[in-house]
């Protein structure tokens, strides 16, 4: 084990590092470079999680709800996403996800997952079996 990980300090700037730099190595698979990682991450969680409101979508993806029309403007725009009324106050808006914005989801989850895919094959089966238990972990801190 590396003398920077033995502390709490160097585990976490060595994760900061290593899991950014494979944060970019997949945003580089993206297959439709002209939506924004904001507007991707909105679409994915509207793919993931069904209709919100803005207000919704924004706390969600810890964005100011300005930012986040901004972001649903774009995308209803390039007709990604659709806004409806809200069934129970019509004063409020839903947004939620077309079949196209559906399939740019698909055809980016497709090709990343086959991008890491492709490098897990160079592993071996007991690394596989730490990253598992890794990954569980890091979703873990990922939503705390």
């Amino acid at each position: 084990m590396s003398r920077q990980i033995r502390t709490d300090a160097g585990l976490a700037s060595v994760l900061r590092v290593t899991v950014g730099r494979l944060a970019r190595r997949l945003r580089a698979q993206r297959p439709d470079a002209s939506v924004s990682l904001g507007q991707g991450a909105a679409l994915f969680t509207l793919a993931r999680h069904g209709e919100m409101t803005p207000g919704e979508l924004a706390e969600r993806e810890k964005v100011q709800p300005p930012s986040m029309t901004r972001i649903v403007a774009t995308l209803e725009e390039r007709g990604l996403v659709r806004r409806i009324k809200h069934p129970e106050d019509q004063r409020r808006q839903l947004v939620s996800i077309t079949e196209e914005g559906r399939n740019l989801v698909r055809a980016d989850q497709r090709r990343r997952e086959a991008w890491l895919a492709q490098r897990l094959k160079e592993l071996t089966p007991e690394e596989k079996d730490t990253l598992r238990r890794a990954a569980e972990i890091l979703d873990r801190l990922a939503e705390s």
